[in-house]
């Protein structure tokens, strides 16, 4: 396994970072807990999740599932670098929701309790609240982080300037700010290159790609559907680029999958793309995404087949 910086802080992370999306909905536990332990023995130790995460959605399903996987012992905690979320509303009550002071002390306790730990390594806004000020998110977090509860703040979802806005924020109140930005990214969705990467890269935030392959389209999709797969995500428009992306793999001799995520490796503002398997067998195929070489002439042809806007902004758009 590989291992970068994330951002500009001193915090190691594995270049795959194990997404949680999808345990207790299509995930039993017993299945989560094999690619945990999976997870661990290829060396992943950046795992991901939220405080909406499984079914009923709102319930912290998912982190609970993580936190009896924790209180099984053998370093388990230890070796992970926690990551989780909180924004969407939990209940139906006031204050059940977003980023109020009120909410972010209560999400966080609640969020520990489920993950049977006394601290989060990452502590990630889910989305930006246009309706809470800077000032009053920052002072939260900030005494969150005096108890010991939070090593880190993160964002996602954030548009470029709601990263300047943060981090100036953070500037004026003499604190460290976001440590990363979760961003949809993948071949097909391209528009963070516009401002959303050079403000991370400006003021040294990591990205953690989400979706990068695409919601599946850019894991063989056209090639399961040849062996008689029923597909579980609409092509549509995009069945054309997914053909010629498929055959420009099969040029090259690997798999698509490891394609996607090796070019989003080769992104200068990524740190880790979010994978998100269902089974062990994928999360060994995406491990392998590391050992996956790709020169300029295949970089090229890539922005060839799956056009990004052309740059960052305003180049992209102007002179």
């Amino acid at each position: 396994m590989d291992y970068a910086h994330l951002g500009r802080s001193g915090l190691s992370v594995s270049r795959l970072c194990l997404g949680t999306l999808n345990f207790g909905r299509l995930i039993s536990e017993e299945n989560a807990r094999a690619l945990m332990d999976r997870a661990h023995e290829c060396g992943i130790n950046l795992f991901d999740t939220a405080n909406v995460y499984g079914h009923p959605r709102g319930e912290g399903v998912g982190e609970a599932m993580i936190g009896r996987w924790f209180a099984l012992g053998g370093g388990r905690r230890d070796r992970t670098v926690l990551a989780t979320k909180l924004y969407s509303p939990t209940g139906s009550w006031p204050n059940e929701g977003h980023l109020s002071a009120l909410n972010i002390r209560r999400a966080c306790d609640a969020s520990l309790k489920r993950l049977r730990t006394d601290y989060i390594d990452i502590y990630q806004m889910h989305h930006v609240d246009r309706e809470t000020p800077f000032e009053e998110i920052w002072e939260a977090f900030d005494v969150l982080r005096r108890q010991g509860k939070i090593l880190y703040v993160g964002s996602s979802n954030f548009a470029g300037w709601h990263i300047a806005k943060a981090q100036e924020m953070a500037r004026r109140r003499e604190t460290f700010g976001l440590v990363s930005e979760q961003s949809i990214y993948n071949l097909l969705r391209r528009t963070v290159e516009l401002e959303v990467l050079p403000a991370c890269q400006d003021y040294g935030v990591g990205v953690l790609a989400w979706s990068p392959l695409g919601a599946g389209l850019l894991g063989g999709v056209l090639r399961k559907q040849d062996k008689g797969y029923s597909a579980s995500v609409e092509i549509g428009e995009h069945r054309a680029r997914i053909s010629e992306f498929e055959a420009f793999c099969d040029e090259s001799g690997d798999h698509p999958a490891r394609i996607a995520l090796a070019w989003l490796l080769r992104q200068p503002a990524v740190t880790a793309p979010i994978v998100g398997p269902r089974n062990v067998e994928q999360l060994d195929e995406a491990v392998r995404s590391l050992e996956t070489k790709i020169d300029r002439e295949m970089l090229a042809r890539l922005d060839e087949i799956f056009p990004g806007p052309g740059g960052a902004a305003p180049e992209a758009y102007s002179w």
